[in-house]
């Protein structure tokens, strides 16, 4: 973190730390897998962080064996296009290669994130945007 922050400070630039914590999240998301264990996964693929250890748990608790992974470390534009959404890959870079890969496979987006929603014009799931909070109604009360 001290070395990316120091490239930043000599040119002047300061950015708080979880800035840089997100985009090192993002490129460290995925493992590559490398012992299958009982799961349905393919050797060598590579998965979503979240989505591996919750297989792992499901097959765990059926006493099975769990897989196990390496971590990988993805460069920002492999990052950004190994989103699970096509919409928000495509707006990155590649958009013309994004595309028809998802509409050769007939590829639905479920507009789960907070850049896909924004570039289809659709409110964002995030504070009253979250269905939760859509039919909420407030009345104001009365002074005594």
């Amino acid at each position: 973190m001290d070395e990316v922050q120091e490239v930043y400070r000599l040119q002047g630039v300061r950015i708080n730390d979880k800035h840089i914590e997100v985009i090192v999240r993002q490129m460290m998301r995925r493992v590559k897998v490398m012992d299958l264990g009982d799961t349905d996964f393919i050797l060598e693929e590579q998965v979503d962080k979240i989505n591996f250890e919750e297989t792992n748990e499901a097959i765990i608790a059926k006493g099975g064996k769990p897989a196990i992974a390496d971590p990988l470390i993805l460069g920002i534009t492999k990052a950004s296009l190994s989103t699970d959404s096509f919409i928000s890959a495509a707006s990155f870079q590649e958009t013309t290669k994004v595309l028809t890969d998802a509409s050769i496979a007939g590829a639905e987006d479920e507009l789960r994130g907070l850049k896909e929603n924004v570039i289809m014009g659709r409110i964002i799931p995030a504070g009253t945007g979250v269905a939760a909070y859509r039919d909420l109604s407030v009345v104001a009360s009365q002074p005594e």
